[in-house]
């Protein structure tokens, strides 16, 4: 009997197809999930930095804003001191003159002997004299000494409270028989010794002007409009 020949069998192989297809399927899935997820954080970053922004432009605009009415404000006030108004002293003592701002009032008292000037300047209204307010302006025209008065404020100088240097008034560089006085800077109001103020103290005839500021927030108007046109006959 003729023998037939052996066939070998082939064995089934895997679907190796359907298997990539499904993890070409995930990959994009995840893909995709990651797509959506980076693109919403994307998204809620930009509308945080959106939303500083806004913020920071409307803070940046407020603050330019509120610059802006305090820069008009000051030269408002500065415009309104001007024209200066004028003090004028009695002929008798020396003729003591100088300027300041028109918005400032002035209580002047002349009733004392042994202080001829006594004068009180302040913006708007003059606060009673029986407090410790720092005014604008103090002027004091007295009968002591003018190196009797000096010796006294060395004390002050040389604790440290005091500064000091020579002065001359602008308006009386020049003047036959003017003696130079003193710039002082500190505590110059000997009533309140918490303030810092300015003072000058000069010669005039034969009394002693004590012309200064409670507050240095006046120094502008010292130095540049009462001590720039304080004038005196010497």
């Amino acid at each position: 009997m003729d023998s037939q020949p052996v066939v070998p069998t082939i064995p089934d192989l895997p679907n190796t197809g359907g298997s990539r297809r499904t993890i070409i399927i995930a990959a994009l899935v995840l893909l995709l999930v990651g797509a959506l997820i980076f693109g919403g954080w994307a998204y809620s970053k930009m509308q945080d930095y959106k939303k500083n922004t806004d913020q920071k432009t409307a803070l940046a605009v407020a603050q330019a804003e509120a610059n802006q009415k305090i820069q008009l404000q000051a030269q408002f006030n500065e415009q309104s001191k001007s024209p200066d108004k004028t003090f004028t002293g009695s002929p008798t003592y020396g003729s003591i003159t100088f300027k300041y701002p028109k918005t400032w009032s002035a209580y002047v008292d002349t009733t004392n002997s042994s202080e001829p000037i006594n004068a009180y300047f302040n913006p708007d209204e003059v606060p009673g004299i029986e407090g410790k307010t720092a005014y604008a302006l103090r002027v004091e025209l007295l009968t002591t000494d003018y190196t009797q008065l000096i010796s006294q404020l060395a004390t002050y100088i040389s604790q440290g409270t005091l500064t000091s240097k020579a002065y001359l008034p602008p308006k009386l560089k020049g003047v036959a028989n003017m003696t130079p006085g003193v710039y002082l800077t500190g505590h110059v109001n000997s009533q309140d010794q918490t303030q810092n103020g300015l003072m000058v103290v000069i010669k005039v005839r034969d009394k002693t002007l004590e012309i200064y500021t409670d507050s240095t927030d006046y120094q502008n108007d010292f130095n540049n409009t009462v001590l720039g046109s304080l004038s005196f006959a010497p």
